[in-house]
């Protein structure tokens, strides 16, 4: 493709500004703080960026060095999908917890302290909350990511979140637009299809979507998902009929629409990275995620060509390209006059993080047994974690029970054997076998069959959907693999 100058015409500065890209490196590299000055307006971080909280502010303050009117993104759902904390496990539980405890006020607060730490960090756009239904309990990239099944639940949840999330001066990002719960494919890796009809969709899928707009979302994401009832032929990120005419014009929606990665195959190996942006923008997006794993300044250079080329050719309106401009300065503007000065601490301290995963913490007891007082061996069944989640990040509940337990060990298994393995590693000692999503796995369900038939005193810990029926002496749900659900996981199992 024909490289053209970079300036400062109006063409490219808006080809620019309506990119999201990201980057390497825990400083900011020479080529993003150039762009900067040609107009990118916004840059997403992810877990490769971030070592801890002082740095991230660095970064940040290193970026608005070169544009101080800069929407600095990040995925930081909380719960599972964490990048502030990518090393260490979130200090909040996700939404799948936050529906399980069902208090709107807790959840506005557990909203309001992460954005509160992410704007101290100088991060002003959140990729989150996730205001997906989860309909389908084989799906395998939302799960705990959703408040939950029940559409009216999960309404209000989201609903809150924003409200919390917002009132620190941190835009939320509400996603997967038209709602991503109902699908069994992760999109990360193939298109996937959402055969339902329009009341089911209008019912269901739409309800907390209209909950975040009248909330104030300031941003919504696109699901890179085929609807066929709303349009038979394209994605919705690439769909005028589900962005312009249903988000914009049935819902009545006017803020920022920003796609999801675009790298992602659902989209990049069906019509090409390159294509795939002009037609986001052509149906009504007005920002581009990119960077989850092309992160080069080539990458932002042949977006910003292929744009330009797309204009001039006549392929993409100049005026839909600006007009996509325009909602993304104005949401800078809105993060410029929004944040609170001084960004006071939540009322509710920073412990409300955990206070909720103790919360969400369901006990359910199939047999008189007395909770451990010795060494215990902790058996950690691991599946694949989808792209979203990551492999970065560690989870369990071992840490926490090496501590509360001296002489505690853990082993992490997998595969069909692994039942048969964690018991030999266990060497006669009681076992706590933990779990994630065990109704997806049927290696995992054999497994804690394995453990149960040996020794039916086998706690078991469940980090995912209990979607199972529960077992174990006793069966304890986190709803969520975040630090602080090991935490309170691990404090049930003490306290039998």
């Amino acid at each position: 493709m024909t490289t053209f100058t970079t300036g400062t015409d109006t063409l490219t500065r808006d080809a620019l500004a309506v990119l999201q890209p990201g980057f390497d490196g825990t400083t900011a590299p020479d080529w993003v703080r150039r762009r900067l000055g040609e107009g990118l307006a916004s840059v997403a971080l992810f877990g490769r960026n971030v070592t801890g909280a002082e740095q991230v502010a660095a970064l940040t303050a290193q970026l608005r060095a070169e544009r101080d009117d800069l929407l600095v993104a990040i995925d930081e759902e909380s719960g599972d999908v964490t990048r502030l904390e990518v090393r260490t496990g979130s200090s909040f539980p996700g939404n799948h917890a936050l529906g399980a405890v069902d208090d709107t006020d807790l959840t506005r607060d557990v909203a309001r302290e992460l954005g509160r730490r992410l704007a101290a960090c100088g991060v002003n756009l959140n990729w989150a909350p996730s205001a997906d239904v989860n309909a389908n309990p084989d799906n395998p990239v939302i799960g705990v990511r959703s408040f939950g099944g029940d559409p009216h639940l999960v309404a209000r949840h989201t609903a809150a979140y924003v409200e919390g999330l917002q009132s620190t001066g941190v835009a939320a990002c509400t996603k997967h637009f038209p709602g991503h719960g109902d699908t069994g494919v992760d999109s990360h890796h193939a298109l996937p299809h959402i055969d339902l009809d329009a009341k089911t969709l209008d019912e269901r899928e739409l309800r907390p979507f209209r909950a975040a707009i009248e909330a104030g979302t300031r941003a919504v994401m696109s699901a890179h998902i085929r609807v066929p009832v709303l349009d038979p032929d394209r994605p919705a990120t690439l769909s005028r009929r589900i962005l312009t005419d249903l988000l914009r014009g049935e819902l009545g929606y006017q803020g920022l629409i920003v796609t999801d990665g675009m790298e992602m195959r659902a989209v990049s190996a069906t019509y090409g990275l390159e294509h795939g942006v002009v037609l986001a923008i052509a149906a009504g997006a007005d920002a581009i995620c990119v960077g989850g794993g092309l992160c080069d300044e080539d990458t932002v250079q042949r977006l910003q060509d292929a744009l330009v080329t797309a204009v001039r050719s006549g392929e993409l309106p100049e005026e839909r390209l600006a007009d996509a401009a325009a909602r993304v300065r104005a949401l800078a503007d809105w993060t410029t006059k929004a944040r609170p000065s001084p960004l006071p601490a939540d009322a509710s301290g920073p412990e409300v993080g955990l206070t909720a995963a103790r919360r969400a913490v369901t006990v359910t007891r199939s047999r008189p047994t007395a909770p451990p007082t010795g060494p215990v061996y902790v058996a950690t069944f691991t599946p694949v974690a989808n792209i979203a989640v990551g492999d970065e990040t560690p989870w369990g509940v071992g840490a926490e029970l090496e501590r509360l337990l001296p002489g505690t060990t853990t082993g992490f298994f997998t595969g069909p054997d692994a039942g048969e393995q964690a018991l030999k590693a266990a060497g006669g000692r009681r076992v706590v076998a933990v779990v994630r999503d065990e109704h997806r796995h049927p290696w995992m369900r054999t497994a804690l069959d394995t453990l149960l038939a040996a020794d039916p005193d086998t706690v078991v810990v469940e980090m995912g959907v209990p979607q199972a029926s529960p077992r174990g002496a006793p069966h304890i749900a986190t709803h969520g693999a975040a630090r602080v659900c090991g935490v309170a996981a691990a404090e049930a199992v003490v306290a039998g």
